[in-house]
């Protein structure tokens, strides 16, 4: 569920990856409704693409505008127009699969336009540029959540609610398989899943230590669809997670260690919650050092300025004091 907006220039393998990401959750998408019990209405999907891919129009055509830039889906023909909608169609497809808001279609588009408009609010410098830090879909969902009480994720169950207990456990093969295969070929956040997954199981272990969890009950939501999907598809997402080994492992670790925390203080949908949080400190962490390098060069730039004007002066007294001992002298 990567959401990194592709532009020129930009790493193929990013855009081979969003390529890729939005052919499954396609593909998944429509064995879910035919076969595995997905219960949003079927027409559902078509109104989150046409929600989302509106609103990454609009909102690239305003950003072109105040930037004073050409709008990103020009000049590259059908196939540049493409590869510009595939964040907005993952993040599209994505929240309205994994969000339950009943009848209320409204809630979902509200859902996708937070979601899509989130990459043009947080965001913040990173290797001369801004990039957004917010996960796109993650976010979207999280505001539901929290502005509509009523709402939920979707049950669990709709992954495989049509298909014998095996089918289920083959889903999850398939996208094991599958996700690790791109995280490592393309993503290259494989550092990432470690340090989510190793500290996901020792949050587990601490709860049940301090808060007396079952701690098989607590490792066992990392057996689900929806965990698999998440650790593969969400929280990998290239346009918001570190690139840097160490960083990336830092980054998942952190995630395991919030979402421990708001589960042990009894708050709900904690996983999202942990991703949107660390998301947010990520991000006042950039901002945090782009002011800080900014000081620290014009500081430089303040002391070579004083060095500057005080040499000349400097070296009128050094001659004038040569001129007082040669005088003496004489």
């Amino acid at each position: 569920m990567a959401t990194q907006t592709p532009v020129k220039g930009h790493d193929p393998k990013v855009t081979i990856a969003l390529r890729r990401f939005a052919i499954s959750i396609s593909v998944f998408n429509i064995i879910g409704y035919l076969f595995l019990g997905f219960e949003q209405p079927w027409a559902w999907p078509l109104i989150a693409l046409a929600t989302g891919y509106t609103t990454e129009i609009v909102l690239e055509i305003i950003g072109a505008r105040s930037e004073e830039r050409e709008v990103r889906f020009r000049g590259g023909g059908v196939k540049g127009f493409l590869e510009f909608l595939l964040p907005a169609h993952i993040t599209s497809l994505a929240l309205n699969m994994l969000t339950y808001v009943n009848d209320r279609v409204w809630v979902m588009m509200f859902g996708v336009v937070v979601a899509v408009g989130a990459k043009w609010i947080f965001r913040a410098p990173l290797r001369g540029r801004m990039r957004h830090y917010m996960n796109p879909s993650n976010f979207g969902i999280t505001i539901i959540l929290l502005v509509f009480p009523w709402a939920s994720i979707a049950p669990p169950y709709h992954f495989s609610e049509h298909i014998p207990t095996w089918g289920g456990w083959l889903i999850v093969a398939i996208i094991l398989i599958s996700g690790t295969v791109l995280n490592a070929m393309l993503t290259q956040r494989m550092w990432l899943i470690f340090g989510w997954l190793s500290f996901f199981v020792v949050q587990a272990v601490v709860r049940g230590l301090i808060f007396d969890t079952a701690i098989p009950g607590a490792l066992a939501m990392g057996t689900g669809i929806a965990f698999v999907l998440y650790t593969n598809y969400m929280v990998t997402d290239p346009g918001t997670t570190p690139s840097k080994p160490a960083a990336q492992f830092l980054f998942g670790a952190s995630i395991a260690v919030a979402y421990g925390f708001f589960i042990a203080v009894h708050v709900a949908y904690g996983l999202f919650l942990a991703t949107a949080t660390v998301c947010l400190i990520r991000g006042l962490f950039l901002w945090g050092l782009h002011f800080h390098t900014k000081s620290r060069l014009a500081w430089e730039a303040e002391q070579k300025r004083t060095q500057i004007a005080t040499a000349p002066v400097s070296a009128i007294a050094a001659r004038k004091a040569e001129a007082g001992e040669d005088a003496a002298a004489a």
